[in-house]
């Protein structure tokens, strides 16, 4: 990922295109919610990766929200856009979700239809995988759809410590209880231009939140080993609830 007021990365960040031009909202609702998801924010809105169908149909991105850093403190700053445009009609409606991690966002639009051999990240636009085992977890990250669900990240964009964490659920209640929530953890090298992501298995909720609390506290023990009986997978959709850590104040 790129991070604003880093040493590295493009000069002049590439602003998403959204491909719209002779196209409107299918309905004043759309209109709306597009506006306040996209077109409020555009020019703070870097692709990471995009693809488009040959027809023009469809429209897959990740996009880097810029402005993040400056709202509330955590939140996550990838986000996964869906364009579908009527040719007919000439209308579009769209799809747009807010993710910590960039592979979860490539999952999501993956499992919307997008090749996923066509999304990946522009490497001109932030760091590189530091090794093997970041490669392998986020690779993954894309490709699992429907076993694990987020319920909680932090996203924090010190320089000094560029850290995400993000802790999921099984949504298969067959899950062996040692793995059935994971946690993720993303840092960034600067110097190195580098980033590292690991994964731990927890058996409740409490333990995996609780060591994200501790890694953003800076006195988190090593990420306990996962023992999974299925592969690491994201939700096809977004939950409706966040679970928060006990005694959090964001």
């Amino acid at each position: 990922m790129t991070w604003p007021d880093v040493p590295k990365g493009p000069l002049h960040p590439p602003e998403v295109n959204p491909r719209l031009d002779g196209f409107k909202p299918a309905d004043e609702q759309i209109r709306e919610d597009f506006w306040l998801a996209i077109g409020i924010n555009q020019d703070m809105l870097m692709p990471l990766a995009e693809h488009h169908t040959p027809d023009l149909s469809d429209s897959y991105y990740v996009l880097h929200d810029r402005s993040a850093t400056y709202g509330h403190p955590g939140d996550p700053q990838i986000l996964a856009l869906h364009l579908r445009r009527d040719l007919g009609a000439e209308t579009f409606d769209f799809e747009c979700t807010g993710f910590p991690l960039a592979a979860m966002a490539q999952s999501w639009l993956i499992h919307r239809g997008c090749p996923a051999e066509l999304i990946g990240l522009d490497p001109a636009l932030g760091t590189a995988p530091a090794d093997e085992a970041t490669r392998a977890l986020e690779t993954r990250l894309m490709a699992d759809g429907d076993h694990y669900a987020l319920g909680y990240s932090y996203t924090r964009d010190d320089p000094n410590d560029m850290v995400t964490v993000a802790a999921l659920r099984a949504l298969d209640e067959q899950s062996p209880s040692p793995s059935a929530f994971r946690v993720l953890v993303k840092e960034v090298d600067l110097d190195a231009w580098t980033h590292t992501t690991r994964e731990g298995g927890f058996a409740t909720v409490e333990e995996a939140l609780q060591w994200c609390d501790d890694r953003l506290s800076g006195k988190a023990g090593p990420l306990p080993p996962v023992k999974p009986t299925a592969p690491l997978s994201l939700p096809v959709s977004p939950p409706n609830t966040t679970v928060r850590p006990p005694g959090r104040s964001r």
